[in-house]
C-alpha cells in the first residue's frame, strides 16, 4: 500500500492514507515523500466527500470506521487490484500466477525489459535492484506486469487478486494447496486458478509450467478459446558451483541464481518476454546479469567456506524446493536448514502434515515457531512434538525461544558449510543479515 501511495503521488495525485500501525522500511519511505500521516489510528475527519476515492488495504477490518463514513458519503471504494486494473485498463496487462515462483518470474521480466528499455507499468511483491518501488503506475505505458496473488482483494471483496486483472497474457507457475484459512479444500483453491483462465478474455495468452497436471487440465479446458503454451524446466547444467543455461543453439550462459524453481522460471518468463517483442538474443543478454529478488535466495553473507542465504519459504512445496536448490548446488557442503512456521496455513495441525519430506535433502534441520504468534492468530496451539511428527525426520530440532535457536545456529561448525533461513516473518525480530555478518566475522 505505502508503494502504491508513493507512485500515485509521483504520477500527480494527491494522496493521504491512514493505518493503526507503520512499520519500517514503509515508515521511512513514506516520511521521505512526505506521506506519512501525522497520527497513527482511525479518524473519520480524514474522510470528506472532496475524495475521489478510498483504496482499501486488505488488513482493514469490516468494521473499520474510516471504512464506514466513506460508504455512507458514497466515495468510490477500491481494493488494491481493482484500482490497479483500472489505471491499467487500457494496456496490455501480463499477469504472473501460480503457488511459488510468480514473485521471480515477475522480477525476471521486470528486469529483462528494463534491461532492453521497454517502458511499462508494473506492481510486484519485492523489493528489486534497480527498481525504486514496488509499484509503477505511468501515462506513458502500453504494457502493465503484474504479481497476481490469489489471496483476497479486501474486507468487502472477498474475490481473489488476480481474478480481477482480465491479462491478455497470463501464466501460471503451479499449484500447491496454500491460505487454508480461505480455501479450505485443495480443490477449492485449484478452482481459484481455472477461474483466472476462464475469466481471460477469448484470444488472450495462457502460459503455464507442462509439469503441473492441474494446470495441464486448465490450459486442456481453455484451449478451444485462448491461446496456451506450455513451457518446462530450461536446459542448464552446473560447472564449478556456476549454474550454466544452454540454448536451443547450443551457447551456455552463466547465471547469478540456481535451482530448478529457477530454471522454469527462466522458461516461463523467456516466453512472456518473446510476447512482448524481446529477442532471444536480449532476452538471454539480461537474464545473465539478473540477481533474484528479495529475500528469495538472497545471499547474506559469505567466506571461502561458509555461505548465508536467506530465502521467503514457507509453504511445504516452496521449502521443499529451496532445500534442494542449495544442495543441488553445493552437494559437497553441509546444509544446515532452518525455517520458521509463521503464515496462518503453516501454524494449523490440520496442515503439518503436508511438510513431511520438504526438509530431508538438508544435513541439519531446525524448525521455530512462536507460541505468541499462534496466540495472536487465534489459532490452536501446536506441540513441538506435533512438529517434529509432520516433518517425519527423527533429527529435526524444534525450538519455540528463537534466542535459543540463534545461539544453537551461532556455534554450529562452520567450515564447508551452507545456512539457510527461510521464513514469510523474521523468526520473531531478528536481525538476519547483521547475524549473517557476525557469523563470518567469527
Amino acid at each position: 500500500m505505502h508503494n502504491l501511495a508513493i507512485t500515485l503521488k509521483l504520477k500527480g495525485y494527491r494522496v493521504t492514507g491512514s493505518d493503526d500501525e507503520i512499520v519500517e522500511p514503509s515508515k521511512s519511505r513514506l516520511k521521505q515523500q512526505g506521506l506519512l500521516p501525522e497520527t497513527f489510528g482511525w479518524d473519520i475527519r480524514r474522510i470528506t466527500s472532496e475524495l475521489d476515492a478510498v483504496i482499501l488495504g486488505m488488513h482493514a477490518r469490516e468494521d473499520n470506521p474510516e471504512l464506514a463514513i466513506a460508504k455512507e458519503l458514497g466515495i468510490k471504494i477500491y481494493s488494491y487490484p481493482e484500482f490497479l486494473y483500472e489505471q491499467t485498463k487500457d494496456k496490455i496487462r501480463v499477469v504472473i500466477g501460480g503457488s511459488h515462483g510468480k514473485t521471480t518470474i515477475t522480477s525476471m521480466i521486470m528486469h529483462v525489459l528494463k534491461e532492453n528499455n521497454v517502458d511499462f507499468d508494473y506492481m510486484v511483491g519485492a523489493q528489486i535492484d534497480g527498481f525504486d518501488t514496488m509499484v509503477r503506475l505511468s501515462d506513458t505505458a502500453k504494457i502493465a506486469v503484474f504479481e497476481g496473488d490469489e489471496y483476497l482483494s479486501s474486507p468487502i471483496d472477498r474475490r481473489p487478486k488476480f481474478h480481477l486483472y482480465r491479462p491478455q497474457i497470463g501464466l501460471l507457475s503451479g499449484i500447491a494447496w496454500d491460505h487454508i484459512n480461505v480455501f479450505p479444500t485443495f480443490d477449492n483453491y485449484v478452482e481459484q486458478f481455472s477461474e483466472f483462465a476462464r475469466l481471460m478474455s477469448d484470444n488472450s495468452h495462457l502460459i503455464y509450467f507442462d509439469g503441473d497436471e492441474n494446470l495441464r487440465k486448465i490450459a486442456s479446458e481453455n484451449a478451444y478459446r485462448l491461446t496456451v503454451t506450455r513451457y518446462n524446466e530450461h536446459n542448464a547444467d552446473i560447472k564449478n558451483g556456476q549454474t550454466q543455461l544452454i540454448t536451443a543453439k547450443g551457447n551456455r550462459i552463466i547465471l547469478n541464481i540456481f535451482g530448478r524453481h529457477n530454471l522454469q522460471n527462466i522458461s516461463g518468463a523467456h516466453i512472456v518476454c518473446q510476447q512482448l517483442g524481446v529477442t532471444d538474443e536480449d532476452f538471454y543478454r539480461s537474464i545473465a546479469t539478473f540477481n533474484g529478488a528479495a529475500r528469495r535466495l538472497e545471499k547474506l553473507a559469505e567466506t571461502n567456506s561458509l555461505t548465508i542465504f536467506r530465502d521467503f519459504a514457507h509453504s511445504p512445496s516452496k521449502l521443499k524446493a529451496t532445500v534442494e536448490a542449495v544442495k543441488q548446488q553445493f552437494p559437497e557442503r553441509q546444509l544446515t536448514a532452518v525455517m520458521e512456521l509463521h503464515t496462518f496455513s503453516s501454524l494449523k495441525k490440520e496442515f503439518l502434515p503436508l511438510y513431511k519430506g520438504s526438509m530431508e535433502k538438508a544435513d541439519k534441520a531446525f524448525v521455530y515457531f512462536s507460541p505468541h504468534t499462534i496466540e495472536h492468530k487465534k489459532l490452536e496451539p501446536i506441540t513441538a512434538e506435533q512438529v517434529k511428527k509432520a516433518f517425519g525426520r527423527d533429527d529435526l530440532q524444534v525450538f519455540t525461544d528463537s534466542d535459543e535457536l540463534f545461539t544453537v545456529l551461532g556455534n554450529l561448525s562452520h567450515s564447508n558449510q551452507n545456512l539457510l533461513l527461510m521464513s514469510s516473518g523474521t523468526f520473531s525480530g531478528k536481525d538476519l543479515p547483521g547475524f549473517a555478518q557476525s557469523l563470518i566475522k567469527k
